[in-house]
Formats: C-alpha cells, structure tokens, sequence
C-alpha cells in the first residue's frame, strides 16, 4: 500500500538540493575565464554565486576579475566568448565532478510510489539541466521541469510554481518547495506554498536559517522521513 502523503505536489531546486554542482560548475567557469585571458575564481566565489543561472555567474566572474566595463563591445565580446567555453566545457564534463546527495533518486521515488506529483523548478537554464538530470539519472522522475529559460521570469518569482499548481491541479496548501536558498524560500513564500531547506547546497555562504523557511531539514533521508514515515 503506498504510504500516506502529506503533500500533492512536491518541488524541486536542481544545484544544492538535489545534486552537488559546485566542482563541475567552478571547472567549466574557470576554463572559460582561461579562455578569454583572465585569471581563474576560487570554489567559494562559485558557490556563493550558484543559483541564478549560467549568465549571472559570469557576469560577476567577468567583473570580478577585471574584464571589459558592462555596456561596451568588449564586454559583450568577453561575455559571449565566456558563455561559449562555458557551454563547451559543461556538455564535455557534465556528471564528472557533480554528485546526486545522497538519497535523492530514493527519496523522488518514494514520492511517487506515494502518488505525488513531482516538479523540478530552478534558474539553470534547459539544455544545461536536462544534460544534468541524465548525467544523474534522474531526467525521468520528474512530471514536470522548469528551467531559468522556460518563461520569461525566473526563480523569485513564481511564475514557474504556480503554472504547476495549474497543471496539477493543486492547492497552495498542498504544496511544498524543498531547496537550498533564500531565493527558493521567497519563490516558495511569493506562490503562498510552504518551503523547507536543506543546509548542504549553497545560499550564498549563509545559513538558510536566515531565509526563515518552514523548517529546515539536515538531508533528503530526513526529507523524505518526514513527509512519509511509513517509507522511511
């Protein structure tokens, strides 16, 4: 018999929830940084950084590290040239260095052996999340994926969960956002559903107590201990 739920419909962060990207990521950042001449950013400038997509982590790389001032062709220039490598290296290297925590493919299908409808929302654009989730083997346990690109806003704003909630057909109440920063927190909080986070991913260096999420849980063993005990 499946066990109990407490909630319908379950959402997802990518980087930091369910999969440990900070490594593959700093690598392919790097490499595009060597590409365009300029020097390489520690892991700790990546993870702070981690969580509003591929283009704003090298934005700030580019700044940080003295490219061409915004707004100038040669910034523009820089800028493409950095996307380039950095789509290049990721493709190359995705699953090398990145890592599922562990217990997350267990816990999404104890989710829907439990019947709840399953959603990936995070500002990682498509082709670079879906080239994730395969690496991991976790593209086909999801019902729905939103990536940074599907609509034209993003992670705050919660377009992205409420077309969810449309397409399930789902109470806010019944819902629950598990992630690993405050921009997941204030995505969950701007859709009017609950949120929990974990403390393993990134949130800028800041404890994600500090995002006041409805409770915050050490790992994905202890996720999936709570909303269903009977799997646990």
């Amino acid at each position: 018999m499946p066990a109990a739920r407490a909630f319908d419909l379950v959402l997802f962060d990518l980087d930091g929830t369910l999969v440990d990207t900070a490594a593959e990521i700093t690598d392919a950042v790097n490499e595009a940084l060597r590409e365009v001449g300029l020097a390489a950013v520690d892991a700790g400038f990546v993870t702070r950084r981690i969580g509003h997509g591929g283009a704003a982590l090298l934005r700030g790389a580019l700044a940080a590290r003295g490219g061409a001032p915004a707004g100038t062709p040669e910034h523009t220039r820089q800028l493409a040239a950095l996307l380039t490598t950095f789509e290049q290296v990721s493709a190359a290297r995705c699953g090398v260095r990145s890592r599922p925590y562990p217990e997350a493919a267990r816990t999404l299908d104890a989710l829907r052996a439990a019947g709840v409808s399953l959603a990936l929302v995070t500002n990682k654009e498509q082709r670079a999340t879906l080239r994730l989730l395969r690496a991991h083997a976790l593209a086909d346990r999801f019902d729905r994926v939103i990536c940074g690109d599907t609509f034209v806003t993003r992670k705050p704003d919660p377009a992205g969960v409420l077309d969810c909630l449309r397409q399930f057909g789902v109470e806010p109440t019944r819902a629950l956002f598990i992630g690993d920063s405050a921009i997941d927190a204030e995505t969950a909080r701007a859709a009017g559903i609950a949120v929990w986070l974990l403390p393993h991913g990134y949130n800028g260096g800041r404890p994600v107590e500090q995002a006041a999420p409805d409770r915050v849980l050490p790992d994905l063993a202890a996720v999936r201990a709570a909303l269903l005990p009977l799997d646990a």
